[in-house]
This record gives structure tokens, sequence and C-alpha cells, in this order.
């Protein structure tokens, strides 16, 4: 089963958990005793995960790997539509993003009812569960929360986009105040409940534990979110950033060289010692991946060139809110740096680093 579990990227206690609901239970065993899966169960296994990893719920997967009239070629062939559908979905909203800012570059104006048509519901209606390519779950980054979730059974997802680091194999609860991101959900998603982390409609304690990804900066009162956190859930995993040290921006070079604006971005930004002493929590480093799979603000670290491009930028809420006049600006002057040589210059003790720490912290109470 260890074997299974490193081959397929996924954990042990999901492997068990698949036995106990009989959704992949290996049918051999080795010569001493313990479980050992057969051609055909690892065959089943790959089905099962690659449906989850579509979005599919666990009973939705039940029914399709169970369905006796599709065999392996089948399910293939309906992975593949399936994957086929999401990208061309992915691409007709940026797409739609391109026809926007070449409006926008001519200095017309956009109307509310072309700003939906093009960006809002209706578009992400057709998308469906389509989610900008460059925002997706890191294996590594994810080892880490769910890690920290331990034995826990039910799970409450709060600020939970479109499901971005949601365990598969616990019982999720999302809460997502935005319509838009609902939208996105996967198809098979956890049940998503339209709430904002500062008044959570569930009773005390209901849940084993409470998370939060990437999401505390965009709450309007982030020590009042925490506090709820702790009131509906026994424990609480909190993935989020560190200003308390002195030149915290100077640990990434994107803010310390081009975009000096950031630090006025999470000017009143919660302490990172506030957070911990809100929920009573320990803080541990997350440090990113160089090749970071989850296209957040600092996972291009030591790929520079993808900041230049707006489809990065546009899945980062950073750019956003330091306004046009900094993102170009800063955009015009990685550019430069980077025809010039300039930038390798100044970060070549970057070159060989395999992660790096960035101010991503993972508190655990």
């Amino acid at each position: 089963m260890g074997r299974v579990a490193e081959l397929a990227g996924v954990s042990v206690r999901t492997l068990h958990h698949y036995d106990e609901i009989s959704l992949v239970r290996p049918s051999a065993r080795t010569a001493a005793g313990y479980r050992a899966y057969s051609v055909s169960d690892v065959e089943r296994l790959r089905e099962v995960l690659a449906y989850r990893r579509l979005g599919f719920g666990l009973r939705e997967v039940a029914a399709l790997v169970g369905d006796p009239s599709t065999d392996a070629v089948a399910h293939l062939r309906r992975l593949r539509g399936l994957l086929l559908e999401r990208r061309d979905r992915a691409d007709a909203m940026v797409a739609a993003i391109d026809r926007e800012l070449q409006v926008r570059a001519k200095g017309l104006t956009v109307t509310p009812e072309e700003q939906l048509d093009v960006l809002g519901a209706r578009l992400y209606d057709a998308i469906g569960g389509a989610y900008p390519a460059t925002r997706r779950t890191d294996p590594r980054i994810a080892a880490r929360i769910w890690d920290a979730l331990g034995d826990a059974q039910t799970v409450l997802n709060v600020g939970a986009g479109t499901g971005s680091y949601e365990p598969a194999d616990r019982d999720v609860t999302a809460v997502e105040p935005s319509a838009v991101m609902r939208k996105q959900r996967p198809a098979g998603s956890a049940p998503c409940v339209a709430a904002a982390a500062e008044s959570l409609p569930f009773e005390d304690r209901s849940f084993d534990v409470a998370m939060a990804v990437s999401t505390v900066h965009h709450w309007g009162n982030p020590t009042a979110g925490l506090r709820e956190m702790k009131r509906v859930a026994h424990r609480v995993v909190v993935l989020t950033f560190d200003t308390d040290e002195h030149g915290w921006q100077d640990r990434f070079w994107l803010t310390r060289d081009y975009l000096t604006e950031f630090a006025a971005v999470l000017a009143e930004f919660p302490s990172l010692a506030g957070m911990t002493d809100a929920i009573g929590a320990r803080a541990e480093p997350v440090p990113v991946p160089w090749d970071c799979a989850d296209g957040l603000f600092e996972a291009y670290w030591r790929r520079p060139t993808a900041y230049l491009e707006d489809q990065v930028r546009r899945a980062m809420s950073v750019w956003t809110r330091v306004g046009p006049e900094s993102e170009q600006r800063a955009v015009r002057n990685l550019r430069d740096d980077l025809d010039s040589g300039r930038w390798a210059e100044r970060n070549s003790d970057l070159a060989d680093l395999e992660a790096a720490d960035l101010g991503l912290r993972l508190l655990i109470a």
C-alpha cells in the first residue's frame, strides 16, 4: 500500500479511506499477509484519482467506476473528453479577457452589461468548472496543510474559492462569499455555503477542523474571521503571510525591486503575532518550491519571465490592488532587467535553490 501511495502521489490515509468505503479495495496479499494491489486494482485506482482530480465527489466517482458497462478504454475516453472540455472553457475565458483588454486599450468604455458578459456571471456559467490554469493545488504545499489537518474527518474550508487544497478524503464543507468564485467550483466539489468568515452560520464546535488557504488577506476583519473559525471547529489550520519581520518586503525580489507598493497593500493586515494570539496558534514557515504549481504571488520567484505574462498576473489579487500604473511600471522595469541581464546578476543566489522562504506561514491551533 505504501508503494502504491507513493506512485500515485496520495497518502496512505487516502488509500485506507478508499478501502474502508469499498471504493478501491486491494484484492491481493503479500506472503507476509499485507494488503497488496493487483493490476486491476491499480487500474481502478487510476480511474478514481483521475475523476477526483477533475472535481467529482466520492459518490459520483463510485458510480462512474462501478458502471459495469464502462471498461478502461471507455473511462480513458471519457476522461480525455472532460479534460478537453475544461481546456476549451479556460481558453474561452482567456479569449474573453483578451477582447476586453483590447477594448480598454483603445480607451473605450466597457459597460456593466459588457463586463458581465465578458468576465462575469454569464461567462462563468459557460466555463463551468474551468479555473485559471495558473491557480491549482501544489502537492507539496497541500501535503503540509493536509498533514496539519491530522485525523480530522469533518473539515470546514473558509474562503474556499474554487476548492484548491480541499482534501479529497475528508467530509468537507466550503464557505465562499463570492458568487463568481462559487460558480467556478468544479462539479462534484464539496457543498459550498454563501457566507463570510466573520459570521459563520454554524454552531460551536461543528467541525473537527476549520482551514483557510491564502484568503485571510481578503477578509474585512481577519482577526474576527479567525476567531469565528476557532469557535466553530476544534482545531484551526490557516495558510497566511508574515509581515512581522523587519524589512519583510525585501525577502522577495519582486516587492523589493519592482513593486514597493506591495507594502502599502498589506499595511492594515494583522501582524502574525496578533493572528497567532487570536486563536492560540503556532506558526510554521512554508517554503515556496521553485516550480510551484499554484500560481500565487510568490510562485515564480525563480521563473521571473512568468510575471511578464498578463494571464499569470491576472490570477494574483496584488496587481489589482496596486493599480494599473504600478503594474505596468513594474512589468516594464522587470522586462528591461531581464533583457539586460541585471536581474540574473542581482539574483544569482537563487539559481540553485529548490525552495525559498518568502513569508508564507501555516498557523496551527
